[in-house]
């Protein structure tokens, strides 16, 4: 059994909850046999930690665990348990056949958790901390630690439990906004306070909801703060408003290096692929505008923005969607479209407009554009050939086919 896994220098290791936090999501919940296909996609997505389910919870998710533990063998894969020790011992018994197997244990600390959902004392929260870990400890040398709420604990009680877990053998302390509540600057404070409090060898990780929209720059302030972990799904699907997107945390790190100088290990030409994979499974589609992997994420509309991007994508693209693996379809043509982007189109599709057809083809381009949200290819096939002499439509129109 390997020790705990660490990031190298310069980087940040990517923790994949996509099958358990995701899975809670409403209606994306998988059988087997997809949460299989997914982490085999998250294992060519190059992610370093798989978090495969919460074995306690039913028979299905046991087995998930089980098939996934056993087929997976590049990844770290986690099986989530409450400090209970009925649940270690599920999740121990689920990773039995791992080659890198991991327990990752939570329990409250905030006190409106402790007072109303645990019926529980800081001082029983402590002692049942300190005695699960050592309990998972004893079965897995690779043990990761939740406070649950820990952005609405008390810093100081929440750095004690966090003490007793690494006294204990914890070898990552993740730190949940489990109800999506904290700012950045905030939340980088307190990953701050943490490192410079808790003593001993540990990796700190940073689990972050989205409830006020926040969950990526949270995921980031944590990292510009000493985090080497980061949780996050694909497309962001997770309780509630969802986890933080990989796919968006990947392109920052990449995209904005100039400004953290830590990379991943996120094969970045498979998001797409593995967006469009989790959307077909669970036949829950992003919204076109979503960054990264968006239908619109990489497409302009407006005449300005495509003359722009036909002179040099650069003038309005930060990446290219060749490097997420998205097909490069970047021109919409619609009522906002300029002369250029037509143009270029009909050369694309092998149309040769002359110089004095120009103004005729753009005005009843947008005529047909004011009515219609998208005009097609075949649309601007017609616009084009409507107007043309037969010997001169039958040579254009064998070019355009």
């Amino acid at each position: 059994m390997e020790p705990h896994v660490v990031s190298p220098a310069g980087s940040v290791l990517i923790f994949d909850t996509t099958l358990r936090d995701g899975e809670q999501s409403p209606g994306c919940s998988m059988n087997t046999a997809e949460k299989l296909v997914i982490a085999h996609q998250l294992e060519r997505l190059g992610v370093d930690i798989i978090e495969a389910g919460f074995p306690i919870a039913s028979q299905g998710d046991f087995e998930a665990v089980q098939r996934v533990a056993a087929e997976i063998r590049t990844p770290v894969i986690a099986a989530l348990a409450r400090c209970v020790r009925q649940d270690i011992d599920a999740a121990a018994a689920a990773l039995e056949k791992s080659a890198r197997p991991r327990i990752h244990t939570f329990l409250a600390t905030s006190d409106i958790h402790l007072a109303f959902k645990l019926k529980m004392t800081r001082e029983d929260a402590l002692r049942t901390a300190r005695e699960c870990v050592a309990y998972a400890r004893a079965r897995c040398k690779d043990i990761e630690f939740s406070p649950e709420d820990a952005t609405r604990s008390d810093p100081d009680f929440l750095c004690a439990v966090l003490q007793a877990a690494v006294d204990a053998g914890a070898t990552t302390l993740n730190i949940p906004d489990t109800v999506g509540y904290t700012m950045p600057e905030e939340y980088g404070r307190l990953i701050t306070k943490i490192r410079q409090t808790v003593v001993g060898e540990y990796t700190i990780s940073a689990h972050c909801h989205n409830d006020l929209g926040m969950a990526v720059a949270n995921s980031l302030a944590a990292v510009a703060a000493g985090a080497r972990q980061v949780e996050c799904t694909i497309n962001g699907i997770g309780e509630r408003a969802g986890n933080a997107a990989m796919e968006e945390i990947a392109m920052a790190l990449h995209v904005r290096g100039d400004l953290y100088g830590i990379h991943c290990s996120v094969e970045r030409a498979q998001l797409y692929p593995a967006s469009q994979l989790l959307s077909r499974t669970l036949g829950f589609q992003v919204q076109p505008n979503k960054a990264i992997v968006g239908r619109n994420a990489f497409a302009h509309e407006a005449g300005i923005h495509q003359h722009g991007v036909l002179s040099n994508p650069l003038c309005y693209e930060i990446m290219t969607p060749e490097s997420v693996g998205m097909p490069a379809e970047r021109l919409v043509l619609g009522k906002h479209s300029g002369r250029h982007a037509l143009l270029h189109r009909c050369k694309e599709l092998g149309l040769n407009v002359r110089t004095d057809e120009v103004d005729a083809l753009y005005t009843r381009f947008t005529h047909l554009a004011d009515r219609k949200k998208k005009v097609y290819d075949q649309d601007l096939i017609s616009l084009v050939l409507a107007h043309r002499e037969p010997g001169e439509k039958s040579s254009n129109l064998a070019a355009a086919q």
